[in-house]
């Protein structure tokens, strides 16, 4: 599966993820459980994957980290917030940079509609 072929299918269960359990949970609750429908798909999903800050040639422990790395092809930020703001695309852009992968998800689930709040940051993908 490519790297929009997977979004698709993410996206798809992030939305049957909020309309079964809705708004208000911690941002860990959604991850798991979008871990768990992505495992159920059969796809690898990896959780809270270290991501290390290079500056000039030396990797410094920082402590960033990917929410989910979904088939080593997609980044997913998992937020549940009342709204994102600039810093949280910025972040996602600078993760995909830094780990050298050309698609990730931008996921708000603390809303009443999920539809609106899932962002797709592209980083050199080729359609």
């Amino acid at each position: 599966m490519n790297e929009n072929e997977l979004s698709y299918l993410v996206i798809g269960l992030a939305l049957e993820l909020h309309k079964n359990v809705g708004p208000g949970l911690l941002e860990s609750a959604y991850e798991n459980a979008l871990a768990y429908e992505i495992r159920n798909k059969g796809l690898e999903v990896l959780q809270q994957v270290p991501m290390p800050f290079i500056y000039k040639e030396v990797k410094l422990k920082v402590g960033y980290r990917i929410d989910l790395l979904v088939e080593n092809k997609l980044l997913i930020e998992v937020k549940s917030v009342d709204t994102l703001a600039p810093v949280h695309f910025s972040q996602l852009l600078t993760y995909l940079k830094l780990s050298d992968k050309k698609l990730g998800l931008l996921i708000n689930f603390n809303s009443k509609l999920l539809k609106g709040n899932i962002h797709r940051i592209v980083n050199n993908l080729e359609e």
